[in-house]
């Protein structure tokens, strides 16, 4: 798989499960300490840091380590760049939206 196709991948899986999208809505409210997150959510350390570690590898969180803890904030860049990915993989290329209006003879 391309490099591309495997940055796609990881952007998107951060979106493909129900607890990484109640960790983003938790951190829409400002930075927070991976305890904090651990506090509000139903899973256990390691699968909170297996969520993390998706979150953070896609671009759309960032975390900042401050000795042994971590904090975790939404990236303004990542989210950017996620929404520019999808709205690429959703919108026709231009010469498919010529060839449309030429067939429909418009």
């Amino acid at each position: 798989m391309s490099e591309q196709y495997e940055l796609n991948v990881k952007i998107f899986k951060a979106f493909c499960d129900e607890n990484r999208l109640k960790i983003l809505e938790l951190l829409q409210t400002g930075e927070k300490c991976g305890c904090t997150l651990q506090d509000e959510l139903p899973i256990c350390q390691s699968t909170l840091s297996h969520h993390m570690k998706i979150l953070v590898e896609s671009g759309v969180v960032e975390v900042r380590r401050d000795k042994k803890w971590s904090y975790y904030a939404l990236s303004n860049q990542g989210a950017v760049a996620a929404g520019e990915k999808l709205k690429q993989l959703l919108t026709k290329k231009y010469s498919e939206q010529i060839q449309c209006i030429c067939e429909v003879g418009v």
